[in-house]
């Protein structure tokens, strides 16, 4: 390949890549996708019950969210408040020197749901559907830092590259709405750690990327038209083009980027047609969007996505992912929290309640997750800032919806919460779980890179059965 050529390729790749959030990629990655039509990489195992999960709500708690303050209760912290912490054995970041001390949780427990299943009291909406919810306190992970760890849940790879578990499963059943695209990311206005490669196409064509939608502003650029330009208008300007094309295609056959581009510009007008009315959430009545806690200055952030993936669900978008930051909680963990706990308490049970109501919830599969869980150390003798770890070696995930063993906990932590010792699995072991419920099979759905075939688990997993109804 000569010099020329390679730096062709470059820049054809890395135009791709800058097209960020603007209406012509989206178009772009969505028409890309419906070009590879799909493989039998859906599971035969007769092991395993029928599926149902056809869309995937992925909830990302980015920083760790502390599986103790949460969903897990030590009862045995209360007696070993501010006794040293002995570490022997244990896998933890060396982010403070010094003496460290054993910490109780801020938080009293209860019995939610005729399920009984162990909640923080805070937690007062989600309670209210506790018997939907299947607590899964086995998973481990490899990694204490936050990019790592992120890469590794949403990739499966802790050093980036990999393509999102969006990607792969738009890769394994395909699009349900062509006029969308089958893979959304609802971010904050900062990117989390380790940026957009947690939701990139990796090795996948570039059609299987996730699309972010802004926080702020206009959720796709350039989503309208110019002031003045009608649709009639564009009608006539795309059929003007369209006809150029066509002529300059029948003297340059095999010219598959026209082809491309030709198509690109009627998706991209279909898109203008729809993308509005699916992602304005003002026609909602009163009623609805006081119930996601839209208008409540606590609430009404994390509730406008948690809608919004409602209607992106009932659109069709295949898997839509949002992220909620900063739990994180090395101090002051009542407060840092119990406020994050209230943001998102009251729009992800709503969530769950709405999608339940319109009989979406057993054909989409709602995941709670951050990137790794805390320990049960890292107080401040005397003082009152106490807070938490990385722990890699115990956390909490939960299912709802999607054919999951609902109701059920599965899975427990030693007495402190330090580490997983019953139902323990790796997280490549919860992904291809994951991906069964969906339908899709781990050792099938695979792509062919760099000399091997490639897959979500990296080499394999074991189907974690408790999980599934």
């Amino acid at each position: 390949m000569t010099a020329n050529n390679m730096k062709s390729r470059y820049d054809r790749r890395e135009f791709i890549y800058g097209l960020g959030a603007s209406l012509g990629s989206v178009a772009f990655s969505s028409l890309l996708a419906e070009e590879a039509k799909k493989f039998p990489l859906a599971s035969n195992a007769s092991d395993v019950p029928e599926t149902k999960a056809k869309n995937v709500i992925f909830l990302m708690m980015e920083g760790g969210p502390s599986h103790i303050d949460t969903f897990d209760p030590k009862p045995m912290l209360e007696k070993m408040h501010l006794k040293e912490f002995v570490r022997e054995g244990q896998q933890i970041s060396a982010m403070q020197g010094g003496k460290r001390y054993y910490v109780q949780s801020p938080f009293q427990f209860i019995k939610a749901g005729q399920s009984g299943a162990d909640m923080a009291e805070n937690w007062t909406h989600l309670a209210k559907v506790a018997d939907d919810i299947c607590f899964f306190r086995g998973c481990t992970v490899d990694s204490v830092n936050h990019p790592t760890a992120m890469y590794q849940m949403n990739c499966g790879n802790r050093f980036g590259g990999d393509p999102g578990i969006g990607a792969w499963v738009n890769y394994g059943l395909g699009s349900i709405n062509q006029d969308l695209p089958g893979f959304i990311v609802l971010p904050e206005v900062s990117y989390p750690q380790g940026g957009a490669a947690n939701w990139s196409n990796g090795y996948l064509p570039a059609k299987f990327q996730g699309t972010p939608l802004r926080a702020k502003g206009s959720p796709i650029l350039d989503l309208t038209p110019p002031p003045g330009v009608s649709t009639a208008r564009q009608r006539k300007n795309l059929d003007l083009i369209a006809k150029l094309n066509t002529e300059h295609a029948a003297k340059h056959p095999g010219h598959d980027e026209l082809a491309a581009r030709m198509e690109n510009y009627e998706l991209a007008f279909r898109m203008q047609m729809q993308v509005p009315e699916t992602l304005d959430i003002s026609k909602e009545d009163a009623k609805t969007k006081e119930f996601y806690g839209i208008g409540n200055d606590a609430t009404d952030s994390f509730g406008r996505k948690c809608l919004l993936a409602r209607k992106l669900v009932e659109k069709g978008v295949r898997f839509v992912q949002l992220y909620n930051g900063s739990w994180d909680s090395h101090d002051y963990i009542e407060r840092a929290h119990g406020n994050l706990v209230r943001g998102v308490d009251q729009p992800i049970a709503a969530l769950i309640t709405d999608l339940k109501q319109r009989g979406l919830l057993e054909s989409t599969l709602l995941v709670w997750c951050g990137e790794f869980g805390r320990t049960p150390d890292n107080g401040v003798r005397g003082g009152t800032a106490y807070g938490r770890d990385h722990n890699p070696n115990a956390m909490t995930i939960w299912l709802a919806g999607g054919g999951c063993n609902a109701g059920h906990t599965i899975g427990a932590t030693d007495e402190l919460g330090m580490a997983a010792v019953e139902g323990k699995a790796h997280i490549r072991d919860f992904h291809v779980t994951l991906l069964r419920l969906l339908g899709l099979d781990d050792n099938k759905l695979t792509f062919y890179h760099a000399g091997r075939f490639k897959q979500l688990s990296q080499f394999g997993g074991t189907l974690i059965k408790d999980l599934i109804s």
